[in-house]
């Protein structure tokens, strides 16, 4: 029996301008996640997964890290109710 779950994550520090947005989207489509991530005005990033449990936290810990280029300085992880409301991962604008 799977176990689904969804997780809201905040990350900070340098994740705006360094491909963020496209390499969580690339994770969470090679671990079968859904959701979507953008980019906040105070310069945060913010995502929502969805998913089998064991894939959403690997890209949470991925995320606790990033691309090459991001230095992640705080996530701000809460762990939800699985909607199941997602078919895809997007990037949100």
């Amino acid at each position: 029996m799977s176990q689904k779950t969804r997780v809201h994550i905040f990350v900070s520090g340098r994740v705006q301008g360094v491909f963020f947005r496209a390499n969580t989207r690339k994770k969470a489509q090679e671990l079968g996640v859904f959701g979507w991530v953008r980019n906040l005005p105070d310069g945060r990033v913010e995502a929502v997964f969805e998913g089998e449990k064991e894939n959403v936290e690997k890209i949470v810990k991925w995320s606790e890290k990033g691309p090459f280029w991001a230095k992640i300085n705080n996530s701000e992880i809460q762990y939800e109710d699985c909607k199941g409301e997602f078919e895809n991962f997007e990037i949100k604008y």
